[in-house]
């Protein structure tokens, strides 16, 4: 059955939650496989606004029966269940018996947050702030180190009878306290949240599941799918991956070390839903679609070679507030200002390369309505020689000269235009622009915040 893979081809922010909304209407499973709670996806349905963070954004449509937290991720338990309740809340139907946490996640514990909080403010003090990561402060840092390090807690160890999660959290509270002294942990009391998880560990049993055997039967493997009772999951199921902040935020490869902690593109998919492999990701109907918006935005500290700022021009610098008041630019998660910048090829060239998208949507164009002019960034150059890879080093990004071209604006609403020749004709060549040099087909085009307010070419 196909499989369609939705992933993040900038910083993150690019507008994945609304093309995944559409998409789960004919999906019978949705899954996650990486990052934690400081993903945000913002969809609006039916005038109504929901805000997904860890959990699956499938699980806004009704028929979409499975909605898979992966292996990859970390799980902020109480952050699970408040989240489940505000969809609840806005009077969303059945999301209880609609999602399913894989029994290998990892558990974010509030002692994760706090240590990351720790950790970022220590930075702040450095060179005037230079070395802050700008990370949610959510402890997804931490949780993924402590994974690595084989000090994690799995969600199959919090739900077993033996309490050895127990005494694993008090161990690494001890390490904390010892690494980073009282006064740094203080306010946090590991004995209260021993208590407070035990508390959801029986409402927790009923979502953890083994995720081999729900996958295989979603994907139509049989053997293991014949192991698994009937009515656990759609067989042969039209399967959506739901990928979480942005290629150029991987930890291997995005703008290190200002990135999050998990594998954001293809390769993540790959291991955080295993099984999901490249047979899979080539059979007739799959696809994987890099999501951009058509500027570029990026959270927190790192480099942005196309940030329209003051350092630049006061008319540069008016641009991007532009760009932040009309599109909102706001996280989800966090509620900080993004930084905005003019559209950079060479990022999505690169993007392109890691995950080979086959198909793009770009969001948000209607935000360039009222521009007079747009620019897109067509190469870096370093020290006058064009380069022919994306830089690695912060300091080789401090001294790129970008080159950009020019494009005028077309001054036209394109808020909730339905087809591509409805655009205006500026529109069509800026959008054709971008897809020629790309060399991948954009399919979905958003003008507008609403579920409704996207073209399909």
């Amino acid at each position: 059955m196909p499989v369609t893979v939705v992933l993040g081809a900038q910083w993150g922010d690019e507008g994945k939650g609304k093309l995944i909304d559409i998409l789960a209407q004919s999906a019978d499973m949705v899954c996650r496989a990486a990052g934690g709670n400081n993903a945000g996806h913002t969809i609006v349905a039916n005038g109504v606004t929901y805000d997904f963070h860890i959990l699956p954004s499938g699980l806004i449509n009704p028929s979409c029966k499975t909605n898979l937290i992966g292996a990859g991720c970390v799980v902020h338990i109480p952050s699970f269940f408040k989240e489940l309740k505000a969809l609840e809340d806005k009077g969303l139907q059945g999301v209880r018996d609609r999602i399913k946490i894989s029994h290998r996640a990892t558990v974010c514990f509030d002692l994760h947050a706090v240590v990351d909080g720790v950790v970022e403010d220590h930075h702040k003090k450095i060179e005037e702030g230079k070395g802050m990561i700008g990370t949610t402060r959510k402890g997804i840092g931490p949780s993924y180190g402590g994974k690595v390090t084989r000090k994690g807690v799995s969600l199959w160890m919090l739900v077993n009878e033996e309490q050895q999660w127990e005494k694993k959290l008090r161990e690494l509270e001890a390490e904390c306290r010892k690494l980073y002294g009282d006064d740094a942990l203080q306010g946090y009391d590991v004995e209260d949240e021993v208590t407070r998880l035990r508390g959801y560990r029986e409402e927790l049993r009923k979502y953890v599941v083994h995720q081999v055997p729900l996958l295989a039967q979603g994907l139509g493997r049989m053997g293991v799918a014949e192991k698994i009772p009937e009515g656990e999951a759609a067989r042969q199921a039209n399967v959506l991956i739901e990928g979480a902040n942005g290629a150029l935020l991987d930890i291997d490869h995005g703008t290190y070390p200002f990135v999050t902690s998990s594998n954001t593109g293809l390769g993540g998919v790959l291991t955080g839903l295993a099984g999901v492999g490249p047979r899979t990701l080539t059979a007739p109907g799959s696809n994987v679609v890099g999501v951009v918006k058509a500027y570029t935005t990026r959270v927190g500290s790192g480099p942005f070679p196309t940030e329209l700022s003051a350092a630049i021009s006061p008319v540069d610098a008016d641009y991007g507030v532009k760009l932040q008041e009309i599109g909102r630019e706001f996280g989800v998660t966090t509620g900080r200002r993004r930084r905005c910048g003019w559209f950079d090829l060479v990022c999505l060239k690169y993007s392109a390369f890691l995950n080979e998208y086959t198909q793009l949507n770009l969001t948000k164009l209607d935000v360039l309505d009222t521009f007079d002019e747009i620019r897109v960034a067509t190469s870096y150059k370093l020290g006058g020689v064009v380069m022919d890879d994306f830089p690695v080093a912060p300091e080789e990004f401090e001294k790129l000269e970008i080159t950009y071209k020019t494009f005028p604006g077309w001054q036209t609403s394109t808020t909730g235009c339905k087809s591509f020749e409805s655009l205006p004709d500026k529109a069509k060549e800026y959008v054709e622009y971008i897809e020629r040099e790309l060399g991948i087909p954009i399919k979905w085009i958003g003008t507008g915040p609403r579920r409704e307010d996207m073209i399909v070419r």
